[in-house]
């Protein structure tokens, strides 16, 4: 909703102040369709030259975050520490009964219980290749946490492409903007003939490429761009999470501290509150009995 917020100022304080100014539309309504046709058409053709299909189909999916936010909300964290507890209770009962859990997570019956984690294999994998390696009896558990953090580092440099793709292409526009600009520019020289008042028409025209240029980079695929990047680090706290309470988890903690020192580990604004976890802590315990 922001987002759309964010496109109505634009287009109101750029077009509203310019015609407050005294400027007139027809120049650029005119020439925009054609200028469009030249600066968007390369800008599209270069992103196509320069990314592969699967970077293609990811930066067009991820532009979507720019108006949705990020995937994983406040109560998302705290069922997902929620399915950590109970997995790391089961798993200091009966280290047997877990691996039921970690090898077939669809037809867990702890996992079928937050079905947006269950959806995430990613975040489903993440879990049960740890749990694994804390089945595996590792002598230093600063061998999973080293794994883990470079897994986490490589998902996040690819979930990023799509972010400096669109960069990338906010950079060139304005470049674009003046090759518009230019053949402008030779078109009018080839009518240096007309009279003043054709020639400044055509002059406009050529212009409407630098500002349509400039326009698209710094108000609406710049910051698109960094919006998804926003967003997609904004996601990542959710693996970071996993990573904090598994490491804690093998280094012997309580399964409490566990899901506290991953509860900390949460940036304030999606962190759960301690009594409201300890209710939903509470509720896994009781079901579990």
């Amino acid at each position: 909703m922001i987002g759309i917020v964010g496109i109505v100022v634009v287009f109101a304080m750029v077009f509203g102040g310019y015609l407050l100014a005294g400027g007139k539309m027809g120049i650029i309504v005119k020439a925009l369709p054609f200028e469009m046709m030249m600066i968007g058409g390369a800008a599209v053709g270069a992103f196509l030259i320069s990314n592969d299909g699967g970077a293609v189909k990811h930066t067009l999916s991820d532009v979507g975050k720019v108006f949705k936010g990020p995937k994983w909300k406040p109560e998302d964290y705290r069922d997902l520490l929620c399915l950590l507890f109970a997995l790391i209770r089961i798993a200091r009962a009966n280290p047997v009964e877990v691996e039921q859990h970690i090898e077939d997570p669809e037809n867990s019956t702890i996992f079928q219980k937050y079905p947006k984690i269950l959806a995430d294999k990613e975040a489903v994998n993440l879990i049960s290749d740890t749990m694994r390696s804390a089945s595996m009896n590792y002598d230093d558990p600063h061998q999973v946490e080293e794994v883990l953090e470079k897994r986490i580092e490589a998902n996040m440099h690819h979930a990023l492409h799509s972010s400096h793709a669109l960069q990338t292409v906010a950079d060139g526009l304005p470049a674009l903007g003046i090759v518009a600009a230019v053949l402008g520019v030779i078109k009018t020289m080839a009518s240096i003939d007309q009279p003043p008042e054709v020639l400044g028409k055509m002059i406009g025209g050529a212009l409407v490429g630098t500002f349509l240029g400039v326009f698209l980079a710094y108000a609406f695929v710049g910051p698109f761009a960094a919006k998804v990047k926003t967003v997609v680090e904004e996601d990542g706290h959710f693996y970071q999470l996993i990573r904090e309470v598994l490491v804690a988890n093998l280094h012997n903690h309580a399964a409490a501290i566990c899901i506290e020192v991953g509860r900390q580990n949460t940036p304030s604004h999606i962190r759960p509150g301690f009594s409201e976890l300890e209710e939903a802590l509470n509720e896994v315990k009781q079901e579990a009995a």
